[in-house]
């Protein structure tokens, strides 16, 4: 009953902090070390593994972008340059990342960094865009989606939030609010996917210590609970994203990110 409890906890863990700029690797990272157990470099191989619940999330809640790209050709560009970006810098700060892990790196600083960066985002959005520069994807040209992809691919550091990169990145473009956090959530399906096989390919010692120390019957429990929790995370953030104040919710996600950031660096020490 306990293992059943801790996995149903790794799940909705998973599917809050995958669609907040918290770095839900890292925050998977953190509890499976502590409920289960597991080394640092095990544990994160398992956080970038227990992406597959919010893949579902992604895929079943975005389903009609997914379908849209058999003819709108722009999104599908972007969604492959983005894609490509993002791997060609996230695979080899994956490999770096494990052997950060086995020293004395913390995982909290980056988020520190990145919670400084949604703060300055929400002043930006108060104060200084009077009318966004990008109506959505229309207005983005190729630099802007290579610019996204690097974003991208520098979250494969422990600590760096995916969403929070991407997001930060679109609104400091002057891209609204809603259209940053779709095209965020829309990128993310196939870069977890990468992500997956990265993982899978590198570091299928590391995913098979995890899975059997959680046990298969509790991972799929985690996974089901991340894509259901998922569904519900996504649909709120979107319906935030698309208020006049959302550089409200920018504020607050940006100081939980700093203040999880300051106690994961005291819980490394």
């Amino acid at each position: 009953m306990t293992n059943i409890l801790y996995s149903i906890l790794l799940g909705v863990v998973q599917g809050i902090s995958e669609w907040l700029p918290i770095s839900s690797k890292t925050q998977v990272l953190l509890v499976s070390n502590y409920l289960f157990a597991l080394p640092i470099e095990v544990a994160f191989a398992f956080g970038l593994f227990m992406e597959v619940g919010s893949i579902a999330s992604a895929t079943v809640y975005l389903r009609k972008d997914i379908v849209s790209l058999l003819h709108d050709r722009k999104l599908l560009v972007y969604l492959v340059v983005v894609t490509l970006c993002t791997g060609v810098v996230g695979v080899p700060l994956y490999l770096v990342a494990e052997k950060l892990l086995s020293t004395a790196y913390s995982p909290g600083i980056p988020m520190i960094v990145l919670g400084a960066i949604l703060v300055s985002d929400s002043v930006y959005i108060r104060y200084s865009r009077i009318a966004p520069r990008l109506s959505g994807l229309k207005d983005m040209k190729l630099k802007h989606y290579v610019t996204v992809g690097i974003a991208q691919g520098i979250a494969a550091l422990p600590g760096v939030s995916r969403s929070g990169m991407t997001v930060s990145t679109m609104l400091f473009m002057g891209m609204e609010p809603g259209d940053a956090f779709r095209l965020s959530y829309l990128a993310y399906i196939p870069a977890a996917l990468g992500g997956i096989a990265t993982t899978v390919l590198f570091s299928r010692a590391e995913l098979n210590t995890a899975i059997t120390a959680v046990d298969p019957t509790g991972v799929i429990l985690a996974i089901i609970t991340a894509a259901l929790v998922g569904l519900v995370v996504i649909s709120a953030a979107l319906r935030f994203a698309k208020r006049n104040n959302i550089y409200i919710v920018t504020l607050v996600v940006g100081m939980v990110a700093i203040v999880i950031g300051a106690l994961a660096s005291l819980a490394s020490i």
